[in-house]
């Protein structure tokens, strides 16, 4: 299906929950307890039912978040159902990748064929102070997901004055594990303490910085996955560099294709927007799911709000990453 502004919508991101094990700089609000609501969240098999309802009317691509969506104990059922799904073009999944070392080879099993690994340092206590998390299990996850033949792709959140002198270290590593590395804009969605000015750094002075290290070739035909990552090669290292810039690419949203459903039951047309869909209700009357998602398609808008003060009324986390 198209949207207002003729682009199609095939790919539905969703929340499986809004609980993490980790407590990351830009992410968690402090005391932010909205997983306490256990009984707004879906059930495995309402999650799989909206991603049929999904499929019935176009959407081919998945990708399972959070939160952290590993550490739900049905989350393979959810896959199970999800990799079932006549029509699929791709699942993925979202993750910090403590877990993921366990779980890698079900989850390949499930039909999941890509993980994108949340990664803002290499150096173990540098990592550990950013997130509150293991740097050795989430390696150890990265390098499972590979053994499985997954596409692995790692990402960055920029900080300036937290994790500049882990960039270079990151594209060494992303090269010599041969998974993309995308490196990605604070925006307006999380903790408010860390979306500053003085922590804010665009991708355009991050590449002017590292073109001026190693040359930068534009790859613009590279697309390894769904999203709106526009990539260079790194000719010192051979690395593959994907650029998120919500803030400062003014066409960011030009080919935008997705939805996100929360782990509470609600679709987005646009994560940058207010404004969402409730789906509870029609989930526990057998309700017409496939119809709400053409409702939120109808109502997708052109682009996001970021750059307009925009204030979210929620977390990411709760949102879905």
């Amino acid at each position: 299906m198209n949207d207002p502004f003729d682009r199609t919508i095939d790919y539905l991101r969703i929340s499986v929950t809004d609980r993490c094990n980790e407590r990351c700089l830009y992410c968690m609000p402090e005391g932010y307890k909205g997983w306490a609501q256990k009984a707004d969240h879906l059930t495995a098999d309402q999650l799989v039912a909206v991603a049929a309802a999904a499929a019935k009317i176009g959407f081919r691509k998945f990708r399972l978040t959070g939160g952290e969506p590993l550490i739900r104990a049905d989350f393979l059922k959810i896959a199970q159902g999800i990799g079932a799904l006549p029509g699929l073009h791709s699942l993925g999944v979202s993750t910090n990748g403590l877990m993921l070392a366990p779980m890698a080879a079900d989850l390949a099993r499930a039909g999941v064929r890509a993980v994108n690994i949340s990664l803002d340092a290499v150096d173990p206590d540098r990592y550990r102070q950013l997130t509150g998390g293991d740097f050795a299990k989430v390696l150890a996850g990265i390098e499972a997901a590979l053994a499985e033949g997954m596409m692995v792709k790692l990402n960055c959140v920029l900080l300036r004055g937290h994790n500049e002198d882990q960039y270079r270290p990151l594209i060494r590593f992303a090269a010599a594990h041969g998974t993309p590395l995308r490196f990605i804009e604070l925006m307006p969605l999380s903790n408010a303490d860390a979306l500053t000015d003085a922590n804010f750094l665009s991708v355009a002075e991050l590449r002017a910085r590292l073109h001026a290290e190693s040359p930068l070739e534009p790859l613009a035909d590279y697309r390894p996955g769904h999203g709106p990552a526009r990539y260079w090669r790194d000719q010192a290292s051979g690395a593959y560099l994907g650029f998120i810039g919500a803030i400062t690419t003014t066409d960011f949203c030009a080919d935008c294709n997705k939805l996100r459903l929360t782990a509470d039951g609600k679709i987005r047309p646009c994560l940058g927007r207010h404004g969402e869909l409730d789906l509870k209700a029609a989930l526990a009357s057998d309700g017409d799911l496939d119809k709400l998602l053409a409702q939120a398609i109808a109502q997708k808008p052109q682009d996001h709000q970021f750059t307009e003060n925009y204030q979210p009324a929620r977390p990411m986390t709760a949102i879905g990453g």
